[in-house]
């Protein structure tokens, strides 16, 4: 089942970071593979932008060992690669400074789409979208791509907002994320709002509660510094399990169009109510035989910082009045799983009388490992001796669904980077919803470092502090099961 490959318009794509890890690891490999899927044009040019003192040469050779460490099999594609490299440049730039702009401006060609792709740090936002416009290197038209953490409050957020507005209007501005890249949860939007079975029990009526579950395993080495400023509700929660709450819990918009998923999704954001602090559970992981501890990989050893985070949230409108959506994101978890979960209610009764058990229904849309998505429902246990039921799931893992082809599912960088060169913005954040989601998080934070809370610990390995399990149980609930490959 080959992908249905949509041509795009030439371009020039600047890469400012682009000798930095993210390109390293994302940006330039999925560039190569869509170039393999033959979705770049011949005279596509992709210029890499840093001060590292380099050429067009060195740039290809640190694109071609990305490519191979981070990318697919570089050996069976020796022709492609070589194809790919010659659409690459590079330019010396200083963010802060003079350098390197005029020769940037001597390299943009007139006529061709026009997109910058910003994987630095927000503080050099500013900076750069400045030089842009001094220079005359962003026109009416170009494209602007800026990574998370787009702030770490709704002041900075605001701040980044006003910076970037005083050169690009709204419309030119893609905030990536890109949990909604992933191909699953596009396909969420699909199931819900796509097939009659499903929309009509999206309720309070039908719907007992949702849970949504991010888990890794990776501890904060390599990224401690930072991560010990944010922690898992700046990290995590307040973008991207903010994203995938809003897709499951919109209204249907009147068309699959940039303009009105963002304001159902922007609705969504604005009816969530205050966490009650007795509903949050903060933890921090314990070092376990040769693993460290959060406090080690973080290098601050009375760090208070959150690496898991699980709340209970409510959204204040008709559809969802008394339902609870059970959030939860941690490190030096059991396994390495992203799910969302919609656990229907109970069968009303039941007309089978040797049937004891409470049964069902579970939605479950798997974002990671093995996207797809699967359907418990119960059926009759097969063997004599009565009417016995058992639950089992219709299961639909999209490799299998695809026939093996793996390479169908397109990486979310591969497809975020090519709706911004095709001037889609549905699946990027608007800057009302940024800061709606920095409104909704700021008075949590402040509610636990007010009440000097300190993270609960919990033993790396394992499904989170103990307190998390009772988050649940008290309503008489249960986490899903945090499962891998």
């Amino acid at each position: 089942m080959p992908t249905r490959v949509i041509p795009v318009d030439p371009f020039d794509l600047v890469i400012f970071g682009g000798t930095g890890d993210l390109a390293r690891r994302k940006i330039l490999p999925a560039l190569f593979v869509r170039y393999l899927a033959c979705q770049l044009p011949a005279d596509a040019r992709i210029i890499g932008a840093a001060r590292a003192d380099l050429d067009d040469t060195g740039f290809r050779a640190l694109a071609a060992e990305a490519i191979a460490e981070f990318g697919c099999e570089t050996s069976r594609h020796g022709r492609d690669l070589k194809g790919f490299l010659e659409t690459l440049h590079y330019v010396s730039v200083d963010a802060r400074g003079e350098g390197g702009w005029p020769e940037l401006k001597a390299m943009m060609r007139d006529g061709v789409i026009r997109a910058f792709y910003f994987s630095v740090g927000p503080a050099l936002f500013g900076d750069l979208a400045e030089r842009l416009h001094a220079h005359g290197i962003a026109d009416r038209g170009c494209r602007l791509v800026v990574e998370k953490p787009f702030g770490r409050d709704l002041e900075s957020a605001r701040e980044l907002n006003a910076t970037l507005a005083q050169h690009f209007d709204e419309a030119q501005i893609y905030r990536i994320d890109h949990y909604l890249g992933k191909e699953t949860v596009q396909n969420l939007m699909a199931v819900r709002f796509g097939n009659v079975l499903f929309e009509p029990l999206w309720n309070n009526h039908y719907v007992d509660h949702i849970q949504i579950t991010v888990a890794e395993t990776v501890g904060v080495a390599g990224r401690g510094e930072y991560y010990d400023r944010a922690g898992a509700m700046r990290d995590m929660v307040q973008n991207h399990l903010m994203q995938l709450l809003c897709l499951i819990a919109m209204e249907p918009p009147n068309m699959f169009e940039a303009g009105a998923v963002r304001d159902e999704k922007l609705k969504v954001i604005r009816a969530l109510q205050p966490v009650d602090p007795h509903q949050i559970v903060r933890g921090q992981y314990d070092p376990r035989d040769d693993i460290p501890g959060y406090r080690e990989e973080a290098g601050n050893p009375r760090s208070h910082t959150e690496s898991f985070i699980a709340l209970k949230v409510h959204i204040d409108n008709w559809r969802w009045a008394g339902v609870p959506f059970y959030l939860r994101t941690g490190k030096r978890l059991k396994a390495r799983s992203s799910e969302i979960a919609v656990v229907f209610n109970e069968l009303g009764h039941s007309i089978f009388e040797e049937d004891v058990e409470p049964h069902r229904n579970i939605l479950s849309i798997r974002l990671q490992p093995n996207e797809g998505i699967d359907l418990q429902v119960t059926i009759k246990e097969p063997g004599p001796g009565g009417m016995r039921l058992i639950d089992l799931p219709l299961d639909m893992t999209f490799a299998d669904a695809l026939d093996g082809h793996d390479e169908d599912v397109a990486d979310a960088y591969e497809r975020l980077i090519m709706d911004v060169i095709r001037g889609n913005q549905t699946l990027f954040m608007r800057g009302d919803e940024v800061e709606a989601a920095w409104a909704w998080t700021d008075p949590i934070i402040a509610g636990w470092r007010g009440r000097n809370d300190v993270p609960k610990h919990y033993e790396s390995g394992s499904n989170g502090p103990e307190d998390s399990q009772m988050l649940l149980h008290r309503d008489g609930r249960r986490w899903r099961e945090i499962k891998g490959e």
